[in-house]
């Protein structure tokens, strides 16, 4: 399962449900993990965002689509840039969360 690392900011607005994406740089990097995702439409995948690096930083699994696009400013996206977007369609299970 592709676990992704979050900062602390971003993690508590989904948490929260305030924010409902993530966003992810177009590079090789990301191509490698999540740009098989993004080729087409409609498909939904697993991925945990975690708040660090350890195993039992706090983590949140969604369930997700990923497409290519620009994102909203307030969550960390940069104007007439385009992404990987990780929707954010439901949150599955917390581990290690306040609250």
């Amino acid at each position: 399962m592709l676990v992704l690392p979050i900062k602390k900011k971003w993690f508590d607005m989904i948490l929260s449900g305030e924010k409902k994406e993530e966003y992810r740089e177009i590079k090789p990097y990301y191509d490698k993990r999540i740009g098989y995702y993004a080729i087409g439409t409609g498909k939904i995948t697993t991925l945990v965002l975690r708040n660090g690096y350890s195993y039992n930083s706090p983590s949140i699994k969604c369930k997700c689509s990923i497409s290519i696009g620009t994102g909203v400013e307030g969550w960390g996206a940069e104007p007439n840039i385009n992404y990987y977007v990780i929707k954010i369609l439901k949150i599955i299970e917390r581990r290690n969360c306040n609250g």
